[in-house]
């Protein structure tokens, strides 16, 4: 399969290539680096360190006998996204490419249009690039869990039955988001149902828990993928790992009664790849919730501090005052059967992945502690003002010297 991934150089992005590349695939991919410019942004880094992109590209020919074509563009520059789908001809399109993060979203009026533009209008660039030029190509849509908030009801794989006055239908569940990042993704699902009804596309729009893990292969560090702690790009579990590293205490938000829907990075690859290779018929638009389980954030940190225990390493845990606008005790019931109709089965138990992660960690934890002034939340939801991060380049200078590489059907 020709399987074309937008947001190539990101956390999910370059592991996907990598998995898909060892199952015979044949991969693509675009970027225009601007999570290593957001991250910047923040005052962080990686602490997982990454390589170039030109680097990347060399790591991977040589590792997996096979180049990978990639565009240095953003989707928004609808003609250079078209262009690169016209010249590879995908079978499938992974749509990685949009920002992921709730704070980045709420910091102020500029980032918040920043992030609705990038994430909706990106995808609507994609939306009718794929219409033109490959329009019988699957869509796997990356959205979030996030999407539906959390009702006071169980929560369906996207759709449910509803009765009103004596009449039935099968409706869109009702999204409750709380971030401005989260309403763009509940817009793009509603952008991406809407093409297949009226184009005839097949999307499978991918509802996902938190993400947690590292990706450090130990013979070629060029094929590592980043792993973020900062506020604003850390993943809670993530973020909770690299405070352990160094010494600091774990600070779930609040008091940690929040429950949310979680899988490893393994897992993660797992289930975006059984999406792929288990396409939707033409014009359906499916919704899979992908999550391995539920746990509260009091529960994680707990986890994460027994597994840098096991490991010798003193951990506490000390709460602070949640920064965002969210119910800390509430109902959260998902469901998440589609995948595992397909096949999807987890893999390690999550102290096994978190004791791997620390171990990775351990070799950078200069990295973590001199950017350790970015694991506290600056960023609220409600009050404000909130302290601006710096301003990003629009486009980082790297994205100028990385050859554009259109791949050729063979």
């Amino acid at each position: 399969m020709r399987v074309f991934i937008a947001g190539v150089d990101g956390y999910l992005g370059w592991v996907l290539a990598q998995h898909l590349a060892v199952r015979g695939h044949d991969i693509a991919g675009a970027d225009a680096m601007l999570r290593r410019a957001w991250v910047a942004e923040m005052g962080s880094v990686s602490a997982v360190p990454i390589a170039s992109m030109n680097e990347r590209l060399t790591a991977y020919r040589e590792g997996f006998g096979a180049s990978l074509a990639f565009s240095a563009l953003d989707l928004r520059d609808h003609d250079a996204l078209s262009r690169a789908l016209a010249a590879f001809e995908p079978d499938a399109v992974v749509h990685l490419a949009e920002c992921p993060s709730a704070p980045y979203s709420m910091v102020d009026f500029r980032h918040a249009d920043f992030v609705q533009h990038n994430n909706v209008s990106g995808t609507l660039s994609l939306l009718y690039a794929m219409r033109e030029h490959c329009p019988d190509a699957h869509l796997v849509k990356l959205g979030t869990m996030g999407e539906y908030g959390t009702p006071d009801v169980d929560i369906p794989e996207g759709f449910f039955e509803v009765e009103f006055r004596g009449r039935r239908d099968r409706l869109p569940f009702p999204r409750q988001a709380g971030s401005w990042y989260h309403w763009s993704k509940v817009f793009d699902s509603q952008n991406v149902a809407f093409a297949c009804r009226l184009w005839g596309l097949g999307a499978t729009d991918v509802m996902q828990g938190i993400v947690y893990g590292s990706w450090c292969p130990p013979d070629d560090p060029r094929l590592s993928s980043r792993l973020d702690f900062d506020e604003a790009f850390g993943t809670s579990v993530n973020r909770f790992c690299c405070q352990v590293v160094i010494g600091h205490p774990i600070t779930p938000y609040g008091n940690g009664t929040q429950r949310r829907g979680l899988l490893s990075l393994a897992d993660s690859m797992q289930c975006l790849t059984l999406a792929l290779e288990h396409p939707p018929a033409p014009g359906e638009y499916r919704v899979f919730n992908q999550l391995r389980d539920v746990q509260s954030i009091g529960r994680l940190a707990e986890l994460v501090r027994d597994s840098a225990r096991s490991l010798g390493i003193p951990a506490q845990i000390a709460a602070i005052d949640n920064p965002r606008a969210e119910a800390e005790t509430h109902h959260y019931n998902p469901d998440s059967e589609k995948l595992r109709a397909l096949g999807f089965r987890p893999s390690a138990p999550i102290d096994e992945e978190l004791r791997q992660m620390i171990g990775d960690l351990l070799p950078h934890v200069d990295r973590v502690k001199a950017h350790a002034d970015r694991l506290p939340p600056t960023v609220r939801w409600r009050t404000g003002p909130t302290p601006r991060p710096k301003e990003a380049p629009e486009v980082p200078p790297e994205v100028e010297h990385i050859p554009r590489q259109e791949g050729d059907r063979k």
